[in-house]
């Protein structure tokens, strides 16, 4: 069946003051029972613990302790699923609460696992509810809202629709608070249209995404080939308005040849640790020509990385690549600029590719 992943950010879920917007969550989940009516399997994935948790301990605001967030997501977070699963309950739907981690996602196993798990909710007809377990991470505050998230599930599931919800109509070629020339960005093609605009990073007070963050979202996600709707999640009959391809937010069309999900998984969830310099020729061979890096291309090697760690891969100061690199930084310095045969005199043992095509994505 096909799948649509809807996202909710914090703006949608809650006030500012952290109260619940229970109005809202109650009709979007109204919708996602309508769309599960029609053989249209639903995953949630929502923002809002810690603005529940602020709200229900009286804080004020949003504490800039990681201590403090994560407590206040541990409060929130059991009281903001068992909403979703009252009002999904009611309209006869299962649901199942998911936390997830940067570490489920960077790690290949993890993520794997992760995507056997939520494939296989999906094909029992349940409604997973997804969140970042922002007690134990902190990595929804640095990936922005759970936009990151909710495009890594959008691949895992393979959904046919990525639908981020927020408090604006969509993408505005300016923002429309201050502009009143802005107008609405209603198609993109192409994320690089988007260079010439000044897109947002501006939040709710108890968010930490911004528009900047839903458009890398959908980069992502239309890489994989899963069209990507940003739209407000105030808007009565969004989802059945953008599952139904009609025109609602910001469309962004999936690109026309998907990538693996391999090189999907290293260019956006896999963290770097480290960086190797090349020089213009690997730079060349590897943007043209598809080739595997070697050792002799190596100009400079920069952070502490061991072999199976992701490495940027930069040449005259600019990114060309990241990749899986088959040696650690100590080893690398001491065979880079070397030829193939003079690199196994020093390490024996060494595989000939620095960092094989297979395991290497252009960025």
């Amino acid at each position: 069946m096909p799948v649509a992943v809807v996202k909710l950010g914090s703006s949608i879920v809650a006030e500012d003051s952290g109260a619940l917007r229970l109005s809202v969550v109650a009709r979007i989940c109204e919708e996602v029972a309508a769309l599960h009516a029609a053989g249209v399997d639903v995953v949630v994935v929502t923002s809002g613990a810690i603005a529940r948790g602020i709200h229900l301990l009286g804080l004020g605001g949003r504490p800039r302790a990681v201590e403090e967030l994560q407590a206040a997501s541990a409060v929130g977070q059991g009281r903001l699923y068992r909403t979703y699963d009252e009002h999904l309950r009611e309209r006869g739907i299962q649901s199942a609460q998911v936390l997830l981690t940067f570490f489920d996602m960077s790690a290949r196993t993890h993520y794997l696992n992760a995507r056997r798990t939520l494939r296989t909710l999906v094909d029992w007809r349940i409604v997973p509810v997804i969140n970042e377990n922002d007690t134990t991470t902190t990595d929804e505050i640095s990936f922005g809202d759970n936009d990151f998230l909710a495009a890594q599930v959008a691949v895992l599931v393979d959904a046919s629709l990525l639908l981020l919800l927020t408090s604006t109509a969509g993408l505005f070629t300016a923002d429309p608070r201050s502009d009143p020339a802005a107008r609405l960005v209603e198609t993109v093609d192409d994320p690089a249209e988007l260079a010439a605009l000044s897109i947002s990073a501006e939040t709710s007070a108890l968010g930490s995404g911004g528009m900047r963050s839903k458009v890398a979202a959908a980069e992502m996600a239309t890489a994989a080939g899963i069209p990507t709707v940003i739209g407000s999640g105030f808007e009565p009959g969004v989802l059945a308005r953008a599952w139904a391809g009609e025109p609602v937010g910001t469309r962004f069309a999936p690109h026309p040849v998907r990538q693996p999900s391999f090189k999907l998984w290293l260019r956006y969830a896999k963290p770097s640790l480290g960086s190797v310099v090349v020089d213009a020729g690997a730079a060349r061979a590897l943007r043209d020509g598809g080739t595997s890096l070697l050792p002799v291309g190596i100009v400079g090697v920069e952070g502490a990385f061991e072999a199976g760690d992701a490495v940027e891969v930069v040449a005259d100061g600019s990114a060309v690549g990241k990749g899986i690199s088959n040696y650690s930084a100590a080893e690398l310095r001491r065979v880079m600029g070397l030829k193939s045969g003079a690199v196994r005199e020093v390490l024996p043992r060494a595989t000939e590719e620095a960092v094989h095509r297979d395991y290497f994505v252009l960025v």
